[in-house]
């Protein structure tokens, strides 16, 4: 008897082990590397790279300047996904970023998601980065990075929205963990740094008056 209790321990053991490498390899991985230069007084598409579920589109042409929307295949981000992205836009260029939906992170069972954003804009650029908002289902874990690189005269428009449970369906983030880490140099220099961090009962801090009084999205423009 105790020879049977302890194969079945261990065959149960090896199973979640299966189970775990099985969630490992089908985490989502996905990459944009995009430059964008002028050219005859129009801004154009240079180099690309695409990777994973990260996709970019140009919906449509424009007069001056170009606007890009990214498209997450994956359907959403969970914890251990792993997205990069990379723009740069070059001297006098024009570029608009957003995304085609609101990105969705949902609960992770593991490690969190990470998020890796660098901008660039060289001199006399014009970069405006405008996503849909992201939202954070209960149990969400994510590491965001944020790093910016703007020449003394480029110009950037940024807005990010982070949403905190979805209150119109009745959802609310209880618990979880969120790393919000900015860095933004102008002309080489570091003029911004910011890191954010909620974890553990993040809905009773955000419950207080000094974190966001009861709100339940932040944003930072």
């Amino acid at each position: 008897m105790r020879k049977l209790i302890a194969r079945a321990v261990g065959e149960g053991m090896q199973s979640d082990h299966a189970r775990l490498a099985t969630f490992a390899a089908n985490r989502a991985r996905g990459a944009v590397a995009l430059d964008v230069h002028l050219q005859d007084g129009v801004t154009r598409r240079g180099a690309l790279h695409e990777s994973g579920s990260l996709r970019v589109r140009f919906p449509s042409p424009e007069g001056e300047g170009l606007s890009a929307v990214f498209v997450n295949t994956a359907g959403g981000i969970a914890g251990g996904d792993r997205f990069d992205t990379e723009i740069a836009v070059g001297e006098g260029a024009h570029l608009t970023l957003t995304t085609a939906a609101a990105e969705k992170v949902y609960r992770a069972t593991g490690d969190a998601a990470t998020l890796n954003i660098t901008l660039k804009a060289a001199a006399g650029a014009r970069l405006a980065w405008l996503p849909q908002e992201t939202i954070l289902f209960d149990r969400a874990r994510v590491s965001r990075r944020i790093d910016i690189d703007l020449a003394e005269d480029a110009s950037l428009l940024l807005c990010e929205i982070v949403v905190f449970g979805r209150a119109a369906m009745g959802e609310r983030m209880q618990s979880g963990e969120f790393i919000d880490r900015w860095r933004l140099r102008r002309g080489g220099r570091l003029v911004f740094a910011e890191t954010v961090r909620l974890d553990g009962d993040i809905g009773a801090k955000l419950a207080r008056t000094a974190v966001a009084n009861g709100g339940v999205a932040i944003a930072t423009r």
